[in-house]
């Protein structure tokens, strides 16, 4: 997040898109409640009537991946009417007028043919956010996880570039984090193509600082992301894995072409809590200790860096990421001595000048933002308040593209799939908790009432949902939560796994998988 959790309370406009932000973000959303309250005007664009909706003052209900036609619709506008930010865009931008150039096409007519929105809501919409100049997008993986998302991620910050609602307190382009310390783990190097802080593994400079930080010589090339590293394995070229936290088996997309890499492999390792679905095909599984049983540090959505204390200690031989990592360097070669976490984030520190004045006492008491670059700096709760780090940010052209799968005579319904309020990810801890079973634990797919009485389909009755990759058998949840056309399944359920029929379509640059939309039937099991 460009913004802090707080300036939530202070924003005049919140323009929620591509995210069921009560149900997986609820401690977020309860501080949009609180805005709301004082006054806040909210927009919310999804497929879905998302529970957030009957809170809103506007609901953009678009057909599955036309978010780019959204939001360029609402760029057009914003220029015609004149509320775009002129000041903002020639001190701080360039490539304004190529991009002016790009969205001529998006009328509110053309964008209303592509989504499926009123062009009279599409206006209304982007009168709303462009005639605010505290205003903040907030948004999820219903807007990343497409074949196109880093096309509607450009298109979400050429918005706030054009009404100049980033770089100010209470604004900003505000991504929701999936899991706890997802953000902690990029911050941390977590990904194919970067040092800890984002340093580019490419660049000679930061592979030479690394090499002199560590005592080893390391390679100029970007590594496979973890979708690349599933079809590297399918074609035998990569020969082990070894997977931390993560359940490919149930979370990644076309699952059974998952299952077929996998098995080619000729070692896998495993480390987890639990014996989750991906560590029964491990050849070693390394138990783990859980967030309560460790010390340490997690960086949650907003930057913060908030300090972990054990509660108690891991059962059995369960031991903690970091001491599993560094017993198999030590073995294979590179000696890890950290004798601590805090020493381990030390390091981090003094690689990266955006931790450097972060300590262990300095957050004892309650967490900080990066950047801190100093140990007598406060921390910052937003960002580019002194402008951009590369001088002028760029607008960036984003066509339209439709998803790389859609609807035919054979499989003539939209899925798309995300999560519930009450499980968690892959579940494999929520579904190992007894009152959360009994109240949400049976998969199902939601069908709008009027399809599901073309079909014959009851509520509750189970039926078959395929795609061109898998079926499962699934109950029928009937609802006009969903638009006629498009079903939804949330992706927490093995036994019904949505994964098993969605597509392994990728965006081209973040390789990350279209999980938001694929074609599919549905049938009744006679």
């Amino acid at each position: 997040m460009t913004n802090s959790i707080r300036e939530i309370e202070g924003m005049e406009v919140i323009f929620v898109i591509g995210s069921n932000t009560k149900e997986t973000h609820p401690v977020i959303a309860n501080r949009m409640l609180k805005a709301l309250r004082k006054g806040t005007r909210l927009i919310v664009a999804d497929p879905r009537k998302v529970p957030l909706v009957r809170f809103s003052e506007i609901f953009l209900r678009l057909k599955p991946g036309t978010d780019v036609a959204l939001l360029n619709g609402m760029a057009h506008i914003i220029l015609k009417e004149g509320l775009h930010n002129d000041e903002f865009i020639n001190e701080r931008t360039e490539g304004f007028e190529e991009w002016k150039k790009s969205i001529d096409p998006f009328t509110p007519q053309n964008a209303s043919k592509i989504t499926g929105i009123p062009a009279e809501n599409i206006i209304k919409a982007a009168k709303l956010y462009g005639g605010s100049r505290k205003a903040g997008i907030f948004y999820t993986m219903g807007v990343t996880q497409h074949t196109h998302g880093t096309d509607n991620v450009n298109a979400i910050a050429n918005l706030a570039l054009l009404t100049g609602n980033i770089g100010r307190e209470h604004t900003g382009i505000n991504p929701l984090r999936g899991q706890n310390n997802v953000q902690g783990a990029c911050d941390a190097g977590c990904l194919p193509n970067v040092y800890p802080g984002y340093q580019r593994v490419d660049m000679p400079m930061v592979k030479k600082k690394f090499e002199d930080t560590w005592g080893v010589q390391l390679s100029g090339k970007e590594g496979l992301k973890s979708t690349e590293m599933v079809e590297s394995a399918f074609k035998g070229k990569l020969k082990a894995l070894y997977i931390l936290g993560e359940n490919p088996m149930l979370t990644d997309p076309n699952i059974e072409h998952t299952r077929k890499a996998l098995d080619k492999l000729e070692f896998m390792v495993v480390q987890d809590i639990f014996l989750t679905e991906t560590a029964a095909l491990a050849d070693v599984v390394l138990p783990a200790a859980c967030f309560a049983e460790k010390n340490g540090t997690f960086i949650n959505t907003e930057r913060k860096v908030h300090l972990v204390r054990k509660a108690v200690e891991p059962p059995g031989d369960a031991k903690e990421d970091s001491w599993i990592i560094a017993e198999l360097s030590g073995r294979i070669g590179y000696p890890m001595k950290y004798s601590s976490s805090e020493e381990i984030s030390e390091e981090l520190g003094s690689v990266w000048p955006a931790l450097s004045g972060i300590s262990y006492s300095r957050i004892s008491a309650g967490g900080i933002h990066w950047p801190c670059p100093t140990k007598d700096h406060p921390g910052t709760e937003y960002l580019y308040k002194a402008g951009f780090p590369r001088g002028k940010v760029s607008f960036t052209p984003v066509k339209y593209v439709p998803p790389a799968e859609v609807t035919d005579n054979d499989y003539p319904f939209i899925l798309t799939t995300g999560r519930n309020l009450f499980q968690y990810h892959g579940g494999s801890m929520t579904r190992r908790v007894a009152p959360i079973e009994k109240h949400a634990g049976e998969p199902y797919v939601e069908i709008n009432t009027e399809d599901a009485k073309k079909a014959g389909i009851k509520d509750g009755e189970k039926i078959k949902a395929s795609s061109r990759r898998g079926q499962i058998e699934i109950k029928a949840r009937v609802t006009d939560r969903v638009s006629s056309g498009v079903l939804f399944i949330p992706m927490h359920y093995s036994e019904a796994a949505a994964n098993a029929i969605t597509t392994d379509a990728l965006d081209p640059h973040a390789k990350t998988p279209e999980f938001k939309v694929c074609a599919v039937k549905i049938e009744k099991i006679h």
